[in-house]
């Protein structure tokens, strides 16, 4: 087929018109290349610029980080010494109040000891002689119950009466029916004994009863026991089951037999008891000693704990 002219003439213009429509496209396209590569190498900059920023950030937090580590590791040996000397002051004030504790109860000791009458623990019997003015610090008269029907009324040391009314009652519980004879007996009132029984007895008696000033009775801690059926014959008191309790339970509160079967001093007296408190009285049950077989200096370390 042939092609008229005009044709021809449309075509090749309409080839050039596609032709530079093309050619604008890619121009406008390379354009928008460009721009977005512009784009994207600013957004790259920026992110170029913010790590940087923030790897600068990083390295001056790590460096603060380790001069803060290393303070700390000052701080905390400035802590270690701290410790170690509060625990060197610790330790000394604590010795010194084991010292001010020592030396508080020495006082408190020395004190209590002041207050406790020496005389209470000695051995007088033939041993030590009792002053003729001595009475004891204070006496209180024992109950009327107590005392064997027809004996005067009797008294007894003021602290140590608690211990006798204790042991009084615990017998009573035991069905053991214990009666006072004779408790406190001043200087004079033990002259007056002596006088009578020496009369009866003549030189006899100084095997059974003290002169004065050396009599136990004085010192208003001691006793003469007996219960109603002995009454006062003395001697068939041994073969009592009253003496069996006393020798079982007299030095729970703080008595023992003065002369037992054997001593040195006065004949056998099963009915004569003494107050020396409960720790001496229990040592000497467990020793099964004799209080007049004991130094005196190992005596005297219980007067302290007398009355306890």
């Amino acid at each position: 087929m042939k092609l008229s002219h005009d044709t021809i003439l449309y075509i090749c213009g309409s080839v050039a018109v596609i032709g530079i429509l093309s050619t604008s496209y890619l121009l406008l396209k390379t354009q928008d290349q460009k721009d977005t590569i512009e784009g994207l190498l600013q957004e790259r900059n920026v992110f170029l610029q913010e790590n940087s920023r923030k790897e600068s950030a990083l390295a001056n937090a790590s460096t603060t980080i380790s001069e803060i580590q290393r303070e700390l590791a000052d701080v905390q040996e400035d802590l270690e010494d701290l410790d170690d000397d509060y625990r060197d002051e610790r330790s000394k004030n604590g010795e010194f109040e084991d010292q001010l504790r020592d030396l508080a109860g020495t006082l408190g000791d020395l004190d209590k000891l002041a207050k406790i009458d020496e005389e209470l623990l000695q051995k007088y019997s033939k041993v030590y002689f009792l002053n003729e003015n001595y009475t004891p610090e204070k006496i209180k008269q024992i109950d009327e119950k107590y005392i064997l029907n027809g004996k005067d009324v009797a008294f007894f040391h003021g602290r140590a009466i608690k211990h006798l009314e204790d042991m009084l009652k615990a017998a009573a519980r035991d069905d053991i029916d214990l009666k006072v004879v004779s408790a406190y007996r001043s200087f004079d009132e033990q002259t007056s004994l002596k006088g009578q029984f020496t009369q009866v007895y003549g030189s006899g008696a100084n095997t059974f009863s003290a002169d004065q000033g050396y009599s136990e009775h004085q010192l208003g801690t001691t006793l003469d026991i007996t219960t109603p059926e002995v009454g006062g014959t003395y001697n068939s008191f041994a073969n009592s089951e009253a003496y069996g309790w006393l020798l079982d339970n007299a030095y729970k509160y703080g008595f023992i037999i003065s002369y037992p079967e054997g001593n040195t001093f006065y004949v056998f007296e099963p009915w004569h008891w003494r107050f020396v408190g409960t720790d001496l009285a229990r040592d000497l049950n467990r020793s099964d000693e004799s209080f007049y077989d004991m130094e005196q200096r190992e005596i005297d370390e219980y007067l302290l704990e007398i009355f306890d």
